[in-house]
């Protein structure tokens, strides 16, 4: 899972810090998201995603990655 973030639609609401700290930071200028990491770890996507839904700007995107060749 790779995630990334548009700060123009950032409203600071600071929502995805509070639920993922470890992948997303406030800026200390103008408190707009930023990026700590743009690939999540397996033990983060369900925080990562709910982030993304709490956001109430919309500025957060999550792209899962594609699924491996099944295995024989």
């Amino acid at each position: 899972m790779r995630v990334s973030v548009d700060r123009d639609r950032c409203c600071s609401s600071g929502m995805c810090v509070m639920n993922v700290p470890d992948v997303f930071d406030q800026d200390d200028q103008d408190s707009l998201v930023r990026l700590r990491r743009t690939t999540v770890r397996p033990d983060q996507a369900a925080d990562v995603r709910l982030a993304s839904e709490l956001c109430p700007g919309g500025a957060i995107t999550v792209v899962e990655d594609e699924p491996g060749p099944a295995s024989a």
